[in-house]
């Protein structure tokens, strides 16, 4: 639970796709156990069907993330994973890297910057995930 709830940071990535390069141009500066990324995804939330073009991570982002030392992740669509069907390699490197992945947040209406996440899913055995109810609560608590 410790990592569920605490600090966290939205960044706002504008990109078509969240590589290493993305990533560390956009990067707030400090350490980050928590990071939310608000992308163009935010829109698709109004769309009546799925999209399969969408905002996400490759691979050598997820190294990133790791090198950094975040311990949760979290994006605004339905996959962390940019490139779909090739073998899922960045939800392969943060899970085996223990960082948490939180997917399918709504940020349209969050504003870039450090916030208290609340993250409580559903205590479910058996299952590599489940729902939970998400919160940013105003600024973070330094």
């Amino acid at each position: 639970m410790d990592v569920l709830i605490g600090p966290a940071f939205v960044v706002e990535i504008t990109a078509d796709l969240i590589d290493g390069a993305v990533l560390a141009a956009a990067w707030p500066h400090g350490r980050v156990e928590r990071l939310l990324f608000k992308t163009g995804n935010s829109l698709l939330w109004s769309a009546p069907a799925f999209m399969a073009k969408f905002v996400g991570l490759t691979a050598d982002a997820a190294d990133l993330i790791v090198e950094r030392g975040v311990k949760l992740v979290g994006i605004d669509y339905l996959s962390i994973e940019a490139e779909h069907g090739t073998g899922a390699p960045v939800h392969h490197t943060l899970l085996k890297n223990d960082i948490l992945i939180i997917e399918s947040l709504d940020l349209s209406a969050v504003a870039a910057g450090e916030y208290e996440l609340l993250c409580l899913p559903l205590k479910l055995s058996g299952l590599d995930g489940a729902p939970a109810r998400v919160v940013l609560r105003g600024k973070a608590v330094e």
